[in-house]
């Protein structure tokens, strides 16, 4: 090879190096900055928004900090077995998550949900620390109408971490988590490999280091086709040194459907006997 062409190729590997940095840098910098965007998919609602649903219901407005107005509907039913405080996933708003919980009203259980800050009429700045407040917030509103071995907590995706983190910082009934991640970091690496999300992240949810400090009773059901949070993030947490966590697996479920799976029923039914 002349010296002329490896010249060449020198500074053909060299342009070719810098589009590759460069391309990871702005790969980096998109995950970084634009991160809330990827993991919330708020709509939100008119303040003058009426909800209608089957299950009879209040609506409440939670003053929980400077600047927050947490909305939340607390639906009720005769002679209730207890209360459920439930986490919704990432998407959406009370107007959908509302009809999903009535679900457990039908099974006569009290329901509490919150819709998070930048959610539906909520307003307020999120963070991660928000997340946890608020949802302490909520529970302690519970406290005063209920006793405490009557409160499960449920979360959903996004609010398994939430949920989880409530459990290890109170006394409830019982923990159950649908679809949940080992943590926000866990899945982040899964879809970006090749970059520092550790780095990078200003959100971590460390499901798992709440669930070591939780002493109720777990239940976790995933399914195995998650395309959302992966099937081996939750799977992690049943390795963990938990003695009172159940781990239920639904073969071929995917993130939004194991409502359509008989063992997934079969589940919450044993759980809220």
């Amino acid at each position: 090879m002349s010296f002329t062409l490896q010249k060449k190729l020198r500074k053909t590997l060299k342009k070719v190096l810098i589009v590759l940095i460069g391309l990871y840098v702005m790969i980096a910098s998109a995950l970084y900055f634009l991160q809330e965007k990827m993991m919330f998919l708020p709509t939100t609602l008119e303040q003058n928004y009426e909800y209608r649903f089957n299950q009879p219901f209040e609506e409440i407005f939670f003053n929980t900090d400077k600047g927050a107005n947490i909305n939340a509907l607390h639906f009720k039913t005769e002679n209730p077995k207890g209360v459920i405080l439930y986490f919704h996933g990432n998407a959406g708003d009370l107007s959908r998550w509302g009809i999903i919980t009535e679900y457990f009203v039908e099974k006569n259980y009290d329901v509490l949900i919150m819709d998070y800050r930048t959610y539906g009429k909520s307003k307020g700045k999120l963070n991660e620390g928000a997340f946890y407040k608020d949802g302490q917030y909520c529970y302690d509103y519970l406290l005063k109408h209920y006793k405490e071995n009557e409160i499960t907590l449920y979360g959903r995706s996004l609010g398994t971490g939430i949920a989880s983190y409530l459990a290890s910082e109170n006394t409830p009934k019982q923990l159950i988590l649908e679809t949940p991640y080992y943590s926000i970091e866990d899945v982040a690496k899964q879809r970006f490999p090749m970059l520092p999300v550790n780095m990078l992240l200003k959100y971590r949810f460390p499901t798992f280091r709440y669930l070591k400090k939780t002493d109720c009773p777990i239940t976790i059901i995933h399914g195995t086709e998650d395309d959302v949070v992966p099937y081996s993030s939750a799977k992690k947490l049943s390795q963990l040194d938990i003695d009172h966590l159940d781990f239920i697996t639904i073969k071929n479920g995917n993130h939004n459907n194991l409502v359509e799976f008989a063992e997934y029923h079969s589940a919450i039914a044993e759980v809220l006997e």
